[in-house]
């Protein structure tokens, strides 16, 4: 096994071009083999296992960086750099994450996670280098990105930057799904032969500098050289966008072809200024299962590694799934709701809606910004967006929010999935800001439903209220419905148990643990109340206020951030001491919901142990 005796980046150098293939296989078969039994990003890491291979390769990541764009993709760079022993622990609380970190290895030089962000990374890198260090210190630096980063207009604006500063910069654009497949043949392999050869660009750079020295400028000369040396380009090659940019060009070539890719980069790493090198590799390669599938293998949960099959589990009714349906319902009677995501029908729960409404339905990639300008467009004309997102990705649309819907008045509905702790996914993606980030901006109403009937009635009410809503649920089963409920009156919170000891204000998820913890003091002694607050903004300050007169411990539950959280909203309001529960002041790590959830007190025990130590003293 080749595989066996890589402990560092630089083992990798030992090895000859002829065992390289070999090399890939393993790497493939390890990534296969863990993320069968961890679930993760499995088709994106499969495809670019020869291009991580190959640039692992060429440089000496002692010193040089590569930055994954979003980092789904790295599982390959993981394994090459050291942590192939501990990759069986994926995903897992305390091993290894999912995502490029910064706290697990130098070689990972961000903790990345969100989209587009990497050219903009590597281009601060770049400047950076040459401002403070002696040239015996400089490095390489590569951004490594996907065609899904260039539907985000952060990726653009740090490729319009990087053209402009004209740093030494390396960007592989890897693309998977574009129908640019057929350029990778015979004629773009002998063009990148020819540009990509040290002596090639050494004749362009000597032309270059004996046209400045000796041909007056304005002359047909020069124009008529840059015309045909245009057109020839816009015949052949589909990289017109980034030269024009500032950057000269390279491919399309097969990413999974070795030779080819080593040859290549060798050839274009030491050019001056910003490079594209544009790569072709297809998805879940190696692995027929994901290869027919990569959609449902991008992020897949544990599978039969021979079948490909999902492992049992029970499956339970989820808010995603309430949303899903309940949506079709509401559209079904009503053609001005319409439905929008940011590159995940499925993840949201709006596949069905798509397919059962396509004229209504707008995939805007990854483009959060976008998507929110986009339904307040929408909105303006008496139509009912809905933009379904996850909590960790609305915050890249925050100005937006502000300034395109809040501001506007706009009825602009925010179904935020994935609120709270999502668990393996890790520190990039918990949902744990966005109570602290909506509540306070004019105009918006904040909803959170404690089960599935209250999901129905907060969407219901969403959209017959005509102004901004967001309504934000985990990720997470329905619980259990206690059998307690009342229609959704605006800034209404809800009497579920009335008790004299004490009283714990929750919303959303945490008003089932709340109510358990409850019936577990109940059996210790204590009588406490439990209201399901339902709304984040507006709160039910009149009921607040006379819960703190004849109650001398008031509590909070929420699925979120303490600092500018829910239980600072009822803190703002009332006159008398407030426990707050919910997460601390830091970034949560990767593992299991569950498990981060006992961890953080958020469970009935968890809720019942610090009402127990308030009010007991101890």
């Amino acid at each position: 096994m080749l595989l066996e005796k890589i402990n560092s980046p630089q083992d990798l150098k030992r090895f000859s071009l002829e065992q390289l293939p070999q090399l890939a296989s393993e790497v493939r078969q390890r990534i296969i083999e863990v993320v069968s039994q961890t679930g993760g990003h499995l088709a994106s890491s499969l495809g670019a296992v020869e291009l991580i291979l190959a640039l692992h390769y060429c440089l000496d990541v002692t010193k040089d960086k590569i930055i994954f764009d979003v980092g789904h993709q790295a599982y390959a760079h993981k394994i090459l750099t050291g942590r192939n022993k501990g990759f069986d622990t994926l995903r897992q609380f305390q091993g290894i994450s999912g995502f490029p970190c910064k706290d697990e290895s130098c070689h990972d030089p961000f903790t990345t996670g969100h989209s587009s962000t990497a050219v903009s990374l590597a281009l601060g890198l770049a400047c950076a280098r040459d401002y403070n260090l002696a040239p015996e210190q400089y490095f390489k630096v590569v951004a490594l990105i996907g065609d899904g980063s260039l539907s985000g207009g952060l990726c653009f604006e740090g490729l319009n930057n990087a053209g402009h500063l004209k740093k030494d910069l390396l960007v592989i654009l890897n693309t998977n799904e574009l129908s640019i497949a057929p350029n990778v043949g015979a004629i773009s392999i002998y063009l990148n032969k020819i540009i990509s050869l040290p002596i090639y660009n050494r004749f362009r750079e000597s032309l270059e500098n004996f046209a400045k020295s000796r041909i007056p400028k304005g002359s047909r000369l020069i124009k008529l050289a840059a015309k045909f040396e245009e057109g020839l380009k816009g015949l052949f090659i589909p990289g017109m966008l980034f030269e024009e940019l500032g950057f000269r060009y390279f491919g399309p070539i097969d990413g999974h072809n070795l030779n080819l890719l080593i040859k290549t980069l060798k050839n274009i790493m030491h050019l001056k200024g910003p490079v594209l090198l544009h790569v072709v590799t297809k998805k879940g390669k190696g692995y027929p299962p994901a290869e027919n599938e990569p959609v449902r293998f991008h992020g897949t949960g544990p599978f039969d590694s021979r079948t490909g099959l999902a492992l049992q589990t029970d499956k339970q009714l989820t808010f995603t799934d309430v949303f899903r349906k309940k949506l079709l319902h509401l559209a079904g009677s009503d053609r001005k709701i319409i439905a929008i995501t940011a590159a995940m029908p499925e993840g949201t729960g709006l596949d069905k809606f798509r397919d059962l409404f396509p004229e209504r339905f707008f995939d805007v990639g990854i483009a959060e910004q976008h998507a929110v300008c986009f339904a307040s467009g929408l909105s303006k004309l008496g139509l009912k967006p809905v933009v379904a997102v996850y909590s960790t990705f609305l915050q890249r649309a925050y100005d937006e929010i502000i300034e395109e819907v809040a501001l506007q008045n706009l009825p602009v509905i925010f179904c935020i999935d994935r609120a709270g702790i999502v668990g393996e996914d890790g520190a990039t993606h918990q949902g744990i800001f966005d109570i602290a980030y909506l509540r306070n901006i004019p105009n918006l109403t904040v909803m959170a439903p404690k089960d599935a009937r209250e999901m129905e009635a907060m969407m219901e009410f969403s959209v017959s209220l005509n102004q901004p809503v967001a309504l934000r649920y985990p990720r997470s089963a329905i619980p259990v419905e206690d059998g307690v409920f009342s229609s959704v009156e605006l800034g209404k919170a809800q009497v579920i148990k009335e008790g004299k000891d004490f009283c714990i204000i929750a919303i959303g998820s945490m008003v089932s643990p709340s109510y358990e913890a409850i019936e577990i003091l109940k059996k210790e002694g204590l009588s406490g109340s439990l209201i399901n607050a339902r709304f984040i903004k507006p709160l039910d300050i009149n009921l607040f206020k006379e819960i703190a007169k004849k109650t001398r411990f008031i509590f909070t539950a929420e699925e979120g951030i303490l600092e500018g959280g829910f239980g600072s909203a009822v803190v703002e309001i009332l006159e008398v001491p407030v426990v707050r529960i919910g997460l601390p002041d830091e970034f949560i790590p990767h593992g299991k919901r569950d498990l981060l959830l006992d961890k953080y007190g958020l469970t009935a025990k968890g809720i019942a142990d610090t009402v127990k130590s308030k009010v007991w003293g101890r």
